[in-house]
């Protein structure tokens, strides 16, 4: 069973294979992902968030939901040594990591269910279990920045997940922590594969704030593999990268550089 609906601005797509499944289990996960978006949508004015953000909400009034993302935040801060950050002054802004983190609860919540083989696919970023339809590993591209029509990559994924930052759809959203004057403009996309959503695409948004360096960083991560595209159309991946691509009929002349 698959179905797509649009909501946080974006299409999500649910592809469950193997078993027959009742349509209220996708419909269970939609209406947990509406759940979120009420709760952490900085650009809806009744959302949790933005009345945390206003001053409406005290700390002891907040929902566990709100706690344990930005508790998840304050931790990534730290693993990242600030390039994470999800406050801009008194502004709490936890969308870099709140994503991946629903998409990992929603992939919970289909496992609860019996589904063993499913892929999530919320904008890009994506978790797969298990295996389609023909028992094959989950086909996810990785889109070549420079025309969206185009797959440079495409990684063949199990039991894992794959998250991308970058500017190339929605512009200079993301900016260094530290030096938050800066132009993030040397790196074009960072892709980051691994065990699960949450973990992948809180640290591809990491990795991009820290620009070309990025991608050493998610070298020495346990459990995750990069592929960074700079502004120069030149790509750099991490050591063990390369075990997820699929290697025919790929556009290999894109890769320049590698680890």
């Amino acid at each position: 069973m698959k179905e797509t609906r649009l909501m946080w601005d974006m299409p999500i797509t649910i592809n469950i294979a193997g078993v027959a499944t009742d349509k209220s289990v996708i419909d269970s996960i939609f209406d947990y992902f509406l759940h979120v978006d009420s709760l952490f949508n900085i650009f809806k004015e009744n959302s949790e968030i933005s009345r945390i953000n206003r001053g409406e909400v005290k700390r002891n009034e907040w929902s566990h939901e709100m706690n344990d993302v930005i508790s998840l935040c304050e931790i990534t801060k730290k693993e990242s040594s600030g390039y994470f950050n999800h406050k801009r002054g008194d502004f709490i802004d936890p969308l870099g990591l709140v994503k991946g983190w629903a998409i990992k609860k929603a992939s919970d919540m289909l496992q609860k269910r019996g589904c063993d083989n499913y892929i999530i696919d919320a904008g890009g970023d994506i978790e797969v279990r298990g295996l389609t339809f023909q028992r094959k590993k989950w086909t996810v591209g990785i889109r070549n920045p420079f025309n969206r029509f185009e797959n440079i990559k495409i990684l063949n994924l199990t039991d894992c997940a794959v998250a991308t930052s970058g500017t190339y759809i929605r512009g200079n959203h993301i900016y260094n922590p530290l030096s938050p004057n800066q132009l993030l403009d040397e790196t074009i996309s960072m892709t980051v594969i691994g065990p699960n959503v949450y973990e992948a695409d809180r640290f591809a948004t990491a990795a991009f704030a820290m620009g070309k360096n990025g991608i050493y960083f998610i070298e020495k991560m346990a459990g995750l593999e990069g592929y960074l595209i700079d502004k120069n159309g030149t790509a750099t991946y991490t050591s063990g990268f390369a075990k997820y691509t699929q290697t025919n009929g790929i556009i290999d002349s894109f890769i320049q550089s590698s680890l």
